[in-house]
């Protein structure tokens, strides 16, 4: 199982560093015309989306490196957790917008980050 819990985190933090990085560093007006599924962008701030960008990037740090580094490893499920609450409001506005596509990718990711937390959180926690 701690196996699994590895593996699911890598690949969440993978997808998270991805989106991370090009909301953070993408312009909004590239990345729109980018992205198949940039109609969000239309109604959203640089600043919005920016700010989306750097939670995303927390969130990949979050989900390895306090584990890898012993330091505050409990972080992990906590991190998942926000990874959920994130991705329902990136599922809702997909929704709205008739993007069912991109709104199942996000349930999978909930799914991913809430195997996560479970794992970590009962499971296979951590132990300092």
């Amino acid at each position: 199982m701690n196996l699994a819990l590895w593996i699911a985190a890598g690949l969440l933090a993978a997808v998270s560093l991805l989106g991370g990085i090009t909301k953070t560093f993408v312009p909004k007006e590239k990345l729109a015309a980018a992205h198949s599924g940039g109609e969000w962008l239309k109604h959203a701030s640089v600043g919005f989306v920016k700010t989306l960008g750097v939670l995303e990037l927390l969130a990949a740090v979050g989900l390895i490196l306090p584990a890898v580094l012993d330091i505050a490893p409990f972080m992990v499920p906590v991190t998942a957790v926000c990874w959920v609450l994130l991705m329902v409001g990136a599922m809702i506005t997909h929704g709205r917008l008739g993007q069912f596509t991109l709104a199942m990718l996000n349930l999978a990711y909930i799914a991913l980050a809430a195997f996560i937390a479970w794992g970590r959180f009962s499971l296979e926690p951590f132990t300092s």
